[in-house]
């Protein structure tokens, strides 16, 4: 099963107009951070873990020329926002795309994507088909996906484990009985937005402790600000087994 960073920035880690930080002016590719997703490729199914607004693009970046099925995190803008795009999915392969998502975020993405179930379809709309997800396991194809419930402030989001890889963006906090689900996992992806304090994300030295705590033979960060710093310069104050990802990085589990 193979593993790819579509992109690993956030809203806040995009290149900004007119903006003269370092991470915004650098030449490294590895800074050039989309909004957060990833790609998991089995050999029956290919499903994505968000759409966010750079989804088009991402697309197009890695050639996708199929996708099975959508799942959601949680109903955030820099999430969700590129579903409308699937309907390029619709089009190529004649059906409708499988949406996973628990309540919330389907009744965020009825309220943003109205016209998707407005009672006149009009032609050429995305076309999509809820699954509901909770906490329990569920399968897309040969894929079993266990969601993680994390709080973002005071916002339930899902992170999910799939076999040996744990997948959590946007976590400021974790249960001990969540916890649980992680332990053991090989391959941890983790958010880490920036140095300084934040109410909803788990800073840079939180998210190395989580890391340490967990202990998993190697872990990235995802879901970077441009604040956080420069990949060359991040990367050279990190423990061993602890990189931050980027834009592209794959891996086979």
């Amino acid at each position: 099963m193979k593993i790819t960073f579509l992109g690993t920035g956030t809203s806040q880690g995009v290149p900004v107009i007119a903006c003269n930080c370092a991470v915004c002016l650098s030449l490294d590719k590895n800074d050039k951070r989309l909004r957060s997703s990833v790609l998991i490729e089995s050999d029956e199914k290919t499903v994505i873990i968000d759409t966010g607004p750079d989804f088009r693009y991402q697309m197009l970046r890695e050639n996708i020329q199929k996708l099975d099925a959508v799942v959601f995190t949680h109903p955030h803008k820099d999430h969700i926002a590129g579903l409308d795009d699937i309907r390029a999915f619709n089009f190529k392969q004649k059906s409708e795309m499988a949406i996973y998502a628990n309540l919330a975020t389907q009744e965020s993405l009825k309220r943003e994507f109205y016209y998707i179930f407005s009672d006149f379809k009009y032609p050429g709309i995305p076309l999509i088909k809820f699954y509901d997800i909770d906490n329990d396991v569920f399968e897309i194809g040969d894929i079993s996906i266990q969601p993680i419930e994390v709080m973002h402030f005071k916002m339930p989001v899902l992170g999910f484990r799939i076999k040996d890889f744990t997948y959590i963006t946007d976590a400021k906090t974790i249960s001990e009985l969540e916890k649980e689900k992680i332990k053991g996992t090989k391959i941890l992806v983790l958010n880490a937005l920036q140095k300084e304090k934040h109410i909803s994300h788990f800073t840079f030295d939180e998210a190395v402790a989580f890391a340490q705590e967990i202990n998993a033979q190697q872990t990235y960060f995802t879901h970077i600000s441009h604040k956080l710093g420069t990949h060359k310069n991040i990367s050279a104050e990190l423990p061993a087994g602890i990189s931050l990802a980027y834009d592209g990085l794959n891996f086979e589990i």
